[in-house]
């Protein structure tokens, strides 16, 4: 059993070519993805040994998943075969002011219509130490909300550390709930938050005068924001909360706070992104590389410097994995960004 697991859904991920829009011409791009996969092969890149749980149909196109995550190191063990479709998403890429689109084709996916009961979770749970789950899966359906709560709920009886990156997806939310009324009783169980302004407002219904369309952050608000997530839910330790500055679809400024309790606000560095490659999966290899700097090291501050590295690394990657080594990432922390070829 893997030490490290993430639950939730890997889909195929079907972009158009290039910077094209939506079938300018006849082709897709075919990869898979999704964010708790993603999570599972950032750490396994790191060093990690992760996991994956989910199900997926016994076909050809699951079997392809589950190879993906298998050739980069990800236990699939406790992937369940089991449904009709691999939930698919299309992306067109956006470029300086158009932005990127993306649309769902996930209804009645194999992971949409697992219910509670379904994953043996303290078999599941032997020997691991940590989980993490994202405000995606219990969007999908009512039975994934009351999936993804058991879920929490037995890796708290087993001692296992969680993590919950709040992901709000507006188009997701369909099945007659809202995601406040669903995410507030699942993050009771959460140890570690992962988010950005968003999905603290939308997920968790914390709302604080954050204006993101200025391109200029007051990090007074996050420091308001973080404190207030930690009040409302007293078990849970450390809040991550990354900082975009969107000046367009290429050009970014990317950095992170966090509040632990015990160590109080910190800020990250901040990295000015000029040329993204792909900022898709961003969110997910901050999540993932957040993990792996808490379990990495002592100190707070560098965990999340390990993790606003590493997602700066993926925004230079196309595909929803983040293929980047531990070594990689603490090499750009010490300040070696200047992508001089390495022979």
């Amino acid at each position: 059993m893997a030490d490290f697991l993430t639950f939730g859904e890997i889909m195929l991920r079907l972009r158009t070519p290039g910077y094209e829009r939506f079938f300018q011409s006849p082709q897709f791009e075919a990869t898979f993805g999704g964010g708790e996969a993603n999570v599972a092969v950032s750490l396994s890149n790191y060093g990690f040994d992760a996991g994956f749980v989910s199900a997926l149909p016994d076909n050809d196109i699951g079997q392809h998943a589950v190879n993906s995550l298998r050739a980069l190191g990800v236990d699939t063990s406790n992937i369940k075969r089991q449904g009709e479709r691999v939930g698919i998403y299309f992306l067109e890429t956006g470029a300086n002011q158009r932005p990127s689109k993306v649309i769902y084709d996930r209804a009645r996916s194999s992971i949409s219509q697992c219910k509670p009961g379904d994953f043996d979770w303290p078999e599941i749970f032997k020997g691991a130490r940590w989980l993490h789950i994202t405000g995606i899966t219990p969007a999908l359906s009512q039975n994934c909300a009351c999936l993804s709560l058991e879920c929490v709920e037995e890796a708290q009886k087993a001692g296992v550390t969680t993590s919950c990156d709040f992901n709000f997806r507006s188009k997701l939310w369909r099945y007659g709930k809202t995601a406040p009324e669903v995410m507030q009783d699942l993050v009771k169980y959460i140890d570690v938050g992962i988010a950005n302004e968003e999905d603290c407002q939308k997920s968790l219904g914390i709302s604080v005068d954050i204006d993101v369309g200025s391109g200029h952050l007051d990090i007074s608000k996050y420091e308001t924001l973080s404190q207030k997530v930690l009040d409302i839910y007293p078990g849970m330790s450390t809040i991550a909360i990354t900082l975009r500055e969107s000046v367009n679809a290429n050009i970014n400024g990317w950095s992170a706070c966090m509040r632990d309790r015990e160590q109080g606000f910190l800020l990250s560095k901040k990295y000015e992104l000029t040329d993204i490659v792909d900022r898709v999966g961003g969110g997910d290899s901050f999540a993932s590389a957040f993990i792996a700097g808490l379990n990495l090291y002592d100190n707070r501050q560098k965990s999340l410097e390990f993790a606003v590295a590493g997602s700066v690394l993926k925004h230079s990657i196309p595909g929803d994995f983040n293929r980047v080594t531990r070594r990689e990432v603490e090499s750009l922390m010490g300040g070696d960004g200047s992508g001089r070829v390495q022979r």
